[in-house]
């Protein structure tokens, strides 16, 4: 899917979208935004890196990330659901992951990324495990899976 096509069926459904990354650094925001009349869908983009930014801009939990860490389904759905209440987007986007090379245990290992998509009260948290242990593979793997999963929810 190209990002042309997302970008006519978001106009189509006049749908605005916002997006929170953590481990893409950015790179989806920059993807959509690239686009000419990206304006007219896109809402928000915030680069929530560090946990203290997850917890300070975010309000995700500091309990939610001692206790399951910042690469988990429940920091994912804590910052897709507290970036809806912020951005008011009919989509709204977290990512959160391990894009290496280095970072990864035998329960997180490197290219671990989870995707939280909301739309309306409906929110999906999807596990992505990609294989390449190169950062820029998974960074670029993650936004592509992204895409796919908002053409699947927005169509």
């Amino acid at each position: 899917m190209k990002i042309e096509n997302l970008l006519k069926i978001l106009i189509k459904k006049k749908y605005k979208i916002s997006v929170v990354e953590s481990c893409t650094g950015g790179l989806l925001s920059s993807s959509i935004t690239s686009i000419s009349g990206a304006s007219k869908v896109f809402n928000l983009g915030l680069i929530t890196y560090s946990n203290q930014t997850k917890i300070k801009i975010l309000k995700v939990n500091n309990n939610i990330i001692r206790k399951y860490g910042a690469v988990s389904r429940e920091c994912c759905s804590a910052m897709v659901k507290n970036l809806s209440r912020i951005s008011k987007a009919n989509i709204n986007v977290s990512i959160t992951g391990i894009a290496g090379p280095k970072g990864g245990t035998k329960q997180k290992p490197v290219g671990l990324v989870y995707i939280g998509i909301k739309k309306g009260n409906k929110i999906q948290i999807n596990k992505c495990l990609f294989k390449s242990k190169k950062r820029s593979s998974i960074q670029k793997a993650t936004v592509k899976k992204a895409f796919d999963l908002i053409v699947r929810i927005a169509k």
